[in-house]
């Protein structure tokens, strides 16, 4: 796939990239990036040596058919694990274990902290599960990653992708040794996960936002849905007021006898 997709993407699009020596040559590490894009998970991969493992939604794995066994091909061919989002513990558990089991082989285990891609280009809060437990249970360094106009390539609703240059940078690996053991607290959680995604802003330059994309993405479903409804019950009442024109209309022409 490295040949094949990475290949491809390097001669199309040329990304840049910052950082490549932070990370390590050998052993496990923690690959936590921003999400701005579908092609995140692609083109992170594709500038480096190594393999790079993310997790993936179930749906991309089991769906049947044809065109499901080769999408299914296609991911597992890019390194990425299917995780059940059925439920959100379920889901969360499956993505730890997930990842656990990759640093434990000695790869890299990539990940996005803020737990779904950024609605408008911002940077979000993090999630303090997946990322925090996985980095204190194993012990791993985390490499801070900013992925840089990739949501420019393809914007929502355009079909052909842009030709232009993304960028990636890596920064210095952080270490977590001081709250070994402390995977359950959630306080430690917490500040783990903030200090990354404080890194993950110093290297992308993004406004940060203190909330959760998934919540932002909710509130922005709902104001659509809101404006839609509002301009519905517009369209209703201009049609009605056009059919009482056309009544009184009417009715002044029979009063007048045409």
């Amino acid at each position: 796939m490295k040949v094949t997709v990475g290949g491809s993407l390097k001669l199309a699009f040329r990304p840049w990239v910052e950082g490549p020596e932070h990370i390590p040559a050998d052993g496990p590490a923690i690959l936590a990036s921003n999400h701005l894009s579908f092609s995140d998970s692609f083109f992170l991969p594709a500038v480096l040596d190594r393999k790079v493992t993310f997790i993936a939604k179930a749906e991309y794995f089991n769906t049947p058919g044809v065109k499901g066994r080769l999408t299914a091909a296609f991911f597992k061919g890019v390194g990425q694990l299917p995780v059940d989002r059925s439920g959100a513990r379920g889901a969360g558990e499956a993505a730890i274990k997930s990842g656990i089991e990759v640093l434990e082989r000695g790869e890299l285990f990539g990940i996005y902290p803020e737990g779904t891609r950024s609605p408008d280009g911002r940077l979000y809060r993090g999630k303090p599960g997946g990322l925090a437990r996985v980095a204190l249970a194993t012990g791993a360094p985390v490499l801070p990653v900013a992925m840089i106009d990739t949501e420019k390539i393809q914007p929502p609703g355009q079909v052909m992708p842009k030709l232009m240059r993304p960028g990636i940078r890596i920064g210095k690996p952080l270490d977590f040794a001081r709250y070994q053991g402390m995977e359950h607290d959630r306080f430690v959680l917490r500040a783990v996960t903030d200090e990354v995604m404080y890194e993950i802003m110093k290297l992308s330059g993004q406004e940060y936002v203190d909330m959760y994309a998934t919540a932002m993405k909710r509130q922005l479903a709902e104001a659509a849905k809101a404006e839609k409804a509002e301009k519905e019950a517009a369209k209703e009442a201009a049609k009605e007021a056009a059919k009482e024109a056309d009544r009184a209309a009417k009715d002044v022409e029979s009063r007048t006898g045409g």
